[in-house]
């Protein structure tokens, strides 16, 4: 069961992506989580919002990202949202495999998947939710 909720609404802009470190320092002081833990839902959530501003929003300022944490049993939960017309995310490239090592793009998931403890898209791919399990309390 859900306990809190925080948001946090970024422009599609360069600068936001920046924003998310002070976002997850917030998120890590608020819950008094255990500093391994902080490099984890940095990275993830920085993908994310990367995803959501260039891939999403194609960088229109004007679009928002939408970064909703929540605290429940089991630990947080990240809802990041884009205001895009959603992606196909049930058939992305293994970014793992020969053909693909070599390309630019196509690992940000990936490394997601590899971080969090659970992953899943909604509304059509627009929004990622990210699970980290761990013991939660409010500082």
């Amino acid at each position: 069961m859900t306990q809190q909720k925080q948001q946090f609404v970024l422009p599609s802009t360069t600068e936001s992506i920046a924003q998310v470190e002070n976002i997850v320092h917030h998120i890590c002081q608020t819950y008094d989580l255990p500093e391994d833990i902080y490099g984890n839902i940095l990275i993830a959530l920085t993908e994310a919002v990367n995803n959501a501003i260039y891939h999403g929003n194609k960088a229109k300022p004007n679009k928002k990202v939408i970064i909703e944490i929540f605290q429940h049993t089991q630990g947080l939960l990240f809802s990041i949202t884009d205001e895009g017309k959603g992606f196909d995310y049930q058939h992305l490239p293994d970014p793992t495999l020969p053909e693909n090592i070599s390309k630019i793009g196509g690992r940000g998931i990936f490394i997601i998947y590899q971080l969090a403890d659970g992953v899943q898209f909604k509304n059509k791919g627009k929004t990622i939710q990210i699970q980290f399990n761990m013991p939660v309390t409010a500082a």
